[in-house]
């Protein structure tokens, strides 16, 4: 199963007055890995729309090992530290992606 293509889940609280200083911290982290962690696709980051402080950030990534792998290195740790630091709570979940709907042309 390890070949197949993975979603990973981050469902976090950010307190609103933290706001700006987590999305300019996501923007740091997600171009740095856009442009270059081995296995990355593609990332979001979504708000609730009935909860300002509920946020929802997916990446889709070539297997769940590329980001297992990137997620040991020091590098990620001190990447990602700005952006963790906003947290309150947060929740990580890993999927291996089974199916989808084909591409839109």
């Amino acid at each position: 199963m390890s070949d197949k293509r993975a979603r990973v889940v981050f469902l976090v609280r950010v307190p609103v007055p933290r706001t700006e200083q987590f999305l300019a911290a996501y923007e740091e982290v997600r171009h740095l890995v856009a442009g270059g962690v081995p296995g990355h696709l593609v990332d979001q980051v979504c708000r609730s729309s009935t909860d300002p402080e509920q946020w929802l950030i997916t990446s889709e990534w070539a297997s769940l090992a590329d980001f297992e792998d990137w997620e040991r290195t020091p590098e990620h740790r001190d990447l990602v530290r700005p952006m963790r630091e906003c947290f309150t709570d947060a929740r990580s979940l890993r999927f291996h992606i089974h199916a989808q709907t084909p591409a839109l042309a």
